[in-house]
């Protein structure tokens, strides 16, 4: 069955554009001018990723509110930025929203498609952890492989796909460097060495959200990223 992507994006030639290659790519394809028409869409049925613009019409930043508002229903969705704008600013906060992915409008088509086929063997394999750990707990910390919930200390931290398989990949062995590359690797995306860095930062205030005194990431300048040992 043919993977759904549901393109938002408000401009008409642009939007056939990109409908008329993911078509031609064997995916199956929805395409919205507006989050107004999107979301009444979303609402009814999810698609297996979404792909979005940041302004839409008349919202300078509906993009924005469409990411969250689409991470609030799940948060596994793979959700990428397709924008002309790119500041760090609105990288930041498009990956601070939830996203798995942000890409500018100049990016190649063949490097858009790799980027989303490598976000759904993610969710591929999301689908298909291993039986052998389906929990894994590191002092504070709890991971289940079978639902990719997180707790610490009990408490539940919500991540997303992204940054649960980031952290699994840091956790798995601690006391272990991992670089930035590893980590792409082992969270089945693609991005830049920037993009992993933000979705570190997000995953400390996640955690620090639930115990202000969270510490267990280490940043290794010029190496990556490790997990404290105990």
């Amino acid at each position: 069955m043919p993977k759904r992507i549901a393109i938002v994006e408000d401009d008409p030639s642009i939007r056939a554009n990109y409908a008329d290659v993911l078509k031609r790519h064997g995916y199956e394809v929805s395409a919205y001018a507006n989050r107004r028409e999107a979301m009444a869409a979303f609402a009814t049925k999810l698609p297996d990723l979404a792909i979005l613009d940041i302004g839409l019409a008349d919202e300078i930043d509906g993009g924005f509110a469409l990411c969250r508002e689409l991470r609030a229903m799940s948060a596994t969705l793979p959700i990428i930025f397709l924008t002309a704008r790119d500041s760090d600013f609105d990288t930041v906060s498009g990956l601070r929203l939830g996203a798995d992915d942000y890409l500018t409008k100049d990016m190649s088509l063949p490097h858009l498609l790799a980027r989303i086929s490598a976000l759904f063997r993610r969710a591929d394999l999301a689908r298909e952890a291993p039986q052998t750990e389906d929990l894994l707990e590191r002092g504070e910390l709890a991971l289940d492989m079978k639902r990719f919930t997180v707790t610490w200390g009990g408490k539940p931290v919500d991540l997303t796909l992204t940054e649960f398989w980031i952290v699994h990949s840091l956790a798995r062995h601690p006391g272990h460097v991992k670089s930035r590359d590893q980590l792409m690797s082992d969270a089945h995306i693609v991005v830049d060495d920037s993009t992993v860095t933000s979705h570190v930062k997000r995953i400390r205030r996640k955690f620090a959200a639930t115990d202000p005194a969270f510490d267990s990431i280490d940043t290794l300048y010029g190496m990556g990223y490790r997990w404290k040992a105990a």
